[in-house]
């Protein structure tokens, strides 16, 4: 069959699309055609066509378009009837459809789409970077077709006069629209810092930097960012004192208070500073930054005397801090100086972090005694509203503390509270949980997973969640098919407040169904469930099925995973297509190979 000949339309299209795709000046007559006929034009173009075609457009088209961001080059512009903004969207989608669901349907496209593209570049610029027969300059790496071919496609691949093979020309060209950066330590040199020039970063995220050579560059960068910087990251940094002094002295200039520097983070990192002698730069930077909102040192090799100094430093600040993450370290001790008498003390000279509302200290090897000193720096932060203890040995000793600190404190405004893997016994849950059901603001969300409590936990578990509570993880406490007995027993009224609840790895067999059947149409907010790894038989499914069919609530989720459930595909397909929320699934099923296979808990 003999192949049609491309029409004149596509012949024009074709033309024009190369003319921009080359960097010339377009006829200035295309923007003249009938929009119906610009529209076809516009629809297919590739991202450097449609970017050109932008920047060259008439003042005298301005009429039909709304300027962009003015921090962006002055030639873009988006369309009213956002014909341009719908191109730069199917463009991103085409491109990275894994993202497409992750973004605002409002978001800026062509922004989102050029910052994705220079990351994709630099990714690339590193690997070349860091080959050991690599000796040339950053700004002559070439970037590979794999790259080009989205924003030039195969016809200018394969132009002569292609001037886009240089990682030199995306920065001039799209660099003011880059806005958040992940940077190698390979790429944290001087000539990176020309190439960035013309950016406007507001997120640098530093990876692998553990030399001194690399602080020049680093300072000279955030030197270039010094009014659009907020969020700066290392990960898997090796941080001396040189190093953070230089770093923090480049953020916030002695005597001017006007960094806007929100988010500091150091994560899986060596912080090497001697607490007795740490940077004066960085201790101004914590004091003094006012628009510090959230700090992170996060697996960064902390010890109790730099943990403390830290604590210390921020009570004393001016800041806003709303987050401080000290997590995954070894801080054992870190609060010792805090007693009922220093507190008391101290709280009277004015210290404190009215404004902190999130505090993780989880995995930090913390015991009872850590455990009531935190007690008493608590109520240096009366705006506390999520504590993380998770993976601290607190013991019952522990808990009683912050049992201690309720009752002292009824009206606190604590919602979110963290104890999975804190050696709990069942004894002090359930005093902890009594405690609970008293005062005046009772949490909200509250986890005790991870600690063998067994099934007498269940009277006390159920009377929290009549009270108060939306969020409930109680995953691996050992209820097992008594514990459900006695949860199904005491559930006789409605659970209003309840949106999710984790009861998986608990063993509870047929039992654990029972329970789920009977709190579903009781909890008209329920929108998750976890019931995972519970070895409940096939016929578990029948009465939750009957029990989401009479149910009233907006279940989204319920996940089955690690149960033999299925007895064939057929039913598989069936439940996943029957139980929907939103056109998707609400059942989470084991796949039939899986099935059959009892989930093994034990060590």
């Amino acid at each position: 069959m003999t192949k049609a000949p491309p029409s004149l339309a596509f012949l024009c299209i074709q033309s024009l699309k190369l003319q921009l795709l080359q960097g010339d000046n377009p006829i200035p007559d295309v923007y003249e055609l009938p929009s119906e006929l610009l529209d076809g034009v516009i629809s297919h173009l590739p991202a450097l066509a449609l970017h050109n075609f932008q920047t060259h457009m008439p003042f005298k088209c301005w009429d039909n378009y709304e300027a962009g961001d003015d921090c962006l080059t002055s030639g873009r512009k988006r369309p009213r009837n956002d014909i341009l903004g719908s191109s730069w969207k199917l463009l991103f989608k085409v491109r990275w459809p894994e993202l497409i669901n992750s973004v605002e349907p409002s978001a800026d496209w062509q922004q989102l789409y050029w910052e994705k593209h220079l990351q994709n570049c630099v990714d690339e610029a590193a690997e070349v970077a860091m080959r050991p027969t690599f000796s040339g300059r950053i700004s002559s790496i070439h970037v590979s077709d794999k790259i080009l071919r989205y924003i030039c496609h195969e016809e200018h691949t394969n132009c002569q006069k292609c001037v886009c093979t240089e990682l030199s020309f995306h920065f001039q060209t799209f660099g003011p629209y880059l806005r958040c950066l992940r940077l190698l330590n390979v790429l944290c040199v001087t000539e990176t810092c020309e190439l960035l020039r013309t950016c406007k970063l507001k997120t640098l995220v530093l990876r692998w930097i553990r030399s001194e050579k690399h602080v020049e560059p680093l300072c000279k960068l955030l030197s270039q960012n010094p009014e659009t910087l907020t969020s700066l990251e290392f990960i898997h940094c090796k941080l001396s004192s040189t190093f953070i002094s230089a770093i923090c002295a480049s953020l916030h200039e002695k005597d001017i208070h006007t960094s806007g520097i929100q988010r500091f983070y150091i994560k899986a990192s060596s912080f090497d500073i001697d607490p007795l002698a740490a940077p004066p730069a960085f201790i101004s930077f914590l004091n003094s930054v006012r628009s510090l909102q959230s700090v992170h040192f996060c697996d960064s090799h902390l010890d109790r005397h730099i943990a403390r100094m830290i604590f210390s430093t921020l009570l004393d600040s001016s800041s806003g801090l709303s987050t401080l993450d000290i997590s995954e370290n070894n801080i054992s001790g870190w609060l010792s100086t805090f007693s009922s008498r220093s507190v008391i003390g101290s709280l009277s000279s004015g210290k404190s972090l009215h404004s902190l509302r999130k505090l993780n200290v989880r995995g930090n090897e913390l015991n009872k005694y850590d455990a009531e000193n935190l007690s008493h720096a608590l109520l240096h932060m009366p705006g506390l509203e999520s504590l993380d203890l998770s993976g601290n040995p607190i013991e019952d000793s522990g808990i009683r503390s912050l049992i201690s600190y309720f009752k002292k404190n009824p009206d606190s405004p604590l919602a979110d509270l963290n104890l999975e893997n804190c050696e709990l016994s069942c004894c002090g849950v359930i005093e902890f949980l009594d405690t609970l059901s008293t005062v005046e603001k009772p949490l909200k969300f509250l986890s005790v997973a991870d600690n063998a409590l067994g099934s007498e936990v269940a009277e006390a578990v159920m009377n929290s969640l009549t009270v108060s509570i939306e969020s409930l993880d109680i995953s691996s406490i050992g209820l097992g098919p008594v514990g459900f007995l006695e949860l199904g027993k005491r559930l006789v009224k409605g659970v209003k407040k309840l949106m999710s609840i984790n009861i998986s790895k608990n063993r509870g067999g047929l039992e654990t169904a029972r329970f789920l059947s009977k709190l579903i149409p009781l909890a008209p907010k329920l929108v998750s469930v976890d019931a995972s790894y519970n070895l409940m038989p096939a016929e578990s499914l029948l009465m939750l099925c009957d029990s989401l069919r009479s149910a009233k609530g907006d279940l989204k989720r319920l996940d089955m995973t690690g149960n033999i459930c299925i007895s064939s595909e057929a039913d598989h397909s069936s439940l996943l297509d029957e139980f929907q929320h939103n056109g998707e699934p609400i059942f989470v099923l084991p796949s039939s190979s899986t099935s059959h296979v009892p989930y093994d808990d034990e060590p």
